[in-house]
């Protein structure tokens, strides 16, 4: 499964923030992050913060573009079908701000 994620470095926290709207309007899942954009620590947070969120093992989640910038897109590995039911639970308060 792939996901489409809008990342705030050095947010004082690690925390999924919920569904956010991007410059363009498109829904992606905004994560916060206490890493500087460095040497990859902000995607390595970003792996390590969804892996959380989501309830899966932190090497079944990878940054697969975006690798500099805010926007991402960040494939999970599993099942598919608990991955969505999963993240549309997770996901099911929150609207794009």
């Amino acid at each position: 499964m792939t996901i489409a994620v809008r990342v705030s470095p050095r947010g004082g926290r690690n925390a999924v923030e919920g569904v956010v709207a991007d410059a363009d309007g498109r829904a992606k899942i905004g994560v916060r992050l206490a890493a500087a954009p460095v040497d990859g620590e902000a995607n390595d947070a970003v792996e390590a913060t969804l892996a959380r969120w989501l309830g899966v093992a932190a090497p079944e989640v990878e940054v697969t573009q975006g690798i500099t910038t805010r926007s991402k897109v960040v494939t999970v590995d599993g099942d598919p079908v608990q991955l969505m039911r999963r993240l549309q639970a997770l996901t099911a308060a929150s609207e794009p701000t």
